[in-house]
């Protein structure tokens, strides 16, 4: 057999659950092919951060339960090379590896092609190959620019704040999202941002004293991001002394829904990202042949972005945080695209 006519049987052998489950005919191919029985999911940190990482497990899982296959689980695998735990996973059988870290997606999608496994890597459009590598992105600063829509209508003393881990091109397009949104909401609105450090992501001392020096300075609402880290943000809002001309101190993470652990009350949202219908949907591209032909973004129209609705938000507040929703999924709002720091802060400056 041919190494193209085996590269073949992978590709259109994952997919003969998921394409039943979608509606699609199934090509005569595929019908003689072994289904797809492990899928593998790789990520730095443990997938109980309520965050990055456990979002993008619930998303593995849910891609592995939509064709029925096993799921090989490579969490708390760190940020360092990869691919000793990529060649285990092959080891292991994976036919399918979901590499949930921007930092993995060199070396995931250079094994993809090299053994021939279909992989998700994140980050890096130009890494898309047919058949073997697909990339995803994220329309984030449409998630942060509902944030500071709803942070805007919240906020009592006109200041809010954003506090950042690190130096992240996803932090960074949801922190300008969220100055826009703000400001477009009040425009006199002041925004202060904060960083932990080059690399704090799983810094929670840290996020809780960056945190406490935003709140110092007048901020009535945070808009926190930082995986570990944010768990330190959220207790600095939780035992915060408000500012002057505030009752309370609210928190707005991002990715997950902390609603659980939230003891205080002060979680007023979240900017979610949900990954289970994108990696749902790349395993029926697989089987339709069209994986890696282009890539996947999460963004507010598909649902892959969107702000979570608690009971902390009023009726007034929700209705515009919608309006901008549907705003930004028809065009009629456009969100910048602030990929660095220093446009991030030429939004919060207005220039």
């Amino acid at each position: 057999m041919s190494e193209g006519t085996k590269r073949r049987l992978r590709v259109w052998s994952v997919g003969l659950t998921a394409a039943l489950l979608a509606g699609s005919t199934v090509p005569a191919f595929a019908q003689d092919a072994a289904p797809i029985t492990k899928i593998a999911y790789i990520s730095p940190e443990a997938g109980t951060d309520f965050g990055w990482n456990q979002q993008g497990l619930a998303g593995a899982e849910a891609a592995a339960a939509s064709i029925g296959a096993e799921l090989l689980k490579a969490d708390a695998a760190g940020y360092d090379d990869p691919a000793p735990i990529l060649n285990q996973l092959r080891e292991d059988g994976a036919q399918f590896i979901i590499a949930q870290a921007s930092g993995y997606t060199t070396t995931a999608a250079q094994f993809a092609r090299d053994n021939g496994i279909p992989s998700i890597v994140w980050d890096q459009p130009d890494e898309t190959t047919a058949g073997l590598v697909q990339a995803f992105e994220t329309h984030s600063q449409e998630g942060g620019y509902l944030a500071g829509v709803l942070a805007a209508l919240t906020s009592t003393t006109g200041t809010v704040g954003i506090v950042i881990s690190a130096d992240d091109v996803n932090w960074n397009k949801q922190a300008g999202g969220f100055a826009a949104g703000a400001k477009a909401t009040n425009p006199d609105i002041q925004i202060l941002k904060a960083q932990i450090g080059p690399a704090g992501y799983g810094d929670a001392a840290g996020g809780r004293s960056t945190t406490e020096t935003v709140i110092a300075g007048g901020a009535d609402v945070i808009f926190g991001m930082g995986d570990g880290s944010s768990f330190g943000m959220l207790q600095a809002v939780e035992t915060a002394t408000p500012p002057a001309g505030a009752e309370k101190v609210w928190f707005i993470d991002v990715i997950g829904d902390k609603t659980s652990i939230d003891e205080q009350g002060v979680l007023l949202s979240s900017v979610v990202w949900d990954f289970a219908p994108g990696y749902v949907q790349a395993l029926a591209d697989l089987a339709a042949g069209t994986f890696g032909s282009t890539g996947y973004t999460l963004d507010a129209a598909n649902g892959g972005i969107k702000l979570l609705q608690t009971d902390k938000i009023s009726a007034e507040a929700w209705a515009a945080v919608e309006a901008a929703r549907a705003g930004i999924a028809d065009g009629s709002i456009t969100v910048p695209l602030t990929a660095t720091p220093a446009e991030v802060d030429a939004v919060i400056s207005g220039q």
